[in-house]
């Protein structure tokens, strides 16, 4: 039976369940349900968090919201970050990699043959490629988007069947329900174009995307016919209730 690929990408404010510390406990939430679904599902994860891991690790001398320091921090991080899903997954009895990627790297054929080569060779193999921006080379993710593009693009290219954003809320809420102060969440979208004028924008405290990123994402796979769901990720065991429609989230077909 061939296996559904699900491209999930999982942004710094959900890895921190929205503390200054990257949540072990969140990273293990993430593993358990891949174990479960290791028979009918392939993961690919998308993962933000390098900044975050080194912020437990490490205060640079700088102006913190210099891009050069963000960058530095970001090559202290990774491999932290890569550490911790290595050493939690592992205890669930999966395996992970590595995968730094640029933007730059989807413009040039022969980059993305290369990313779909090894990729497929991973996932065959039972690895779960975990791809982050190669921040100390390129500065999109720190400035623009947390990742979300970075998955979107990688979906696409992956020919993934499902892209799902883990995030900090239940979805997109109408702009009416946020603006009376009563959240309600548009579970599916049918109008594309009438969703962009829902969207009331804001950033969380550690991510750089807010929704606005998110809706941009779902317009890239949804070009490539990917389904997309905006699911919260905060919460335990969010991939497995949103299979069984158990929580509320925004799925654009």
């Amino acid at each position: 039976m061939k296996k559904k690929r699900i491209l999930l990408k999982v942004g710094s404010n959900t890895l921190t369940k929205e503390t200054d510390n990257i949540s072990w406990g969140k990273i293990e939430d993430l593993a358990n349900q891949m174990a479960k679904l290791q028979d009918t599902c392939e993961f690919i994860i998308v993962s933000s968090g390098a900044i975050a891991a080194a912020k437990q690790f490490v205060k640079l001398e700088s102006k913190g919201k210099e891009i050069k320091v963000k960058q530095a921090l970001a090559s202290i991080g990774q491999p932290h970050l890569i550490r911790i899903y290595q050493d939690i997954f592992r205890e669930c009895g999966l395996a992970t990699s590595q995968c730094l990627l640029s933007y730059s790297d989807f413009e040039k054929e022969q980059s993305r043959t290369n990313i779909v080569n090894t990729i497929n060779v991973l996932v065959a193999n039972n690895f779960i490629p975990i791809i982050n921006e190669n921040d100390t080379v390129a500065t999109d993710e720190i400035k623009f988007g947390d990742n979300d593009k970075l998955g979107a693009l990688t979906a696409s290219l992956l020919k993934a069947d499902l892209f799902i954003i883990a995030t900090n809320t239940n979805g997109i809420y109408t702009k009416e329900s946020m603006e009376n102060g009563t959240p309600e969440t548009i579970e599916l979208v049918a109008d594309f174009e009438e969703l962009a004028k829902q969207v009331v924008n804001s950033k969380s405290s550690h991510g750089s995307g807010g929704m606005q990123s998110k809706i941009e994402a779902a317009s890239v796979t949804r070009k490539a016919n990917i389904e997309t769901w905006i699911v919260n990720g905060l919460e335990d065991n969010f991939i497995l209730n949103a299979f069984d429609n158990k929580i509320p989230f925004t799925k654009i077909k």
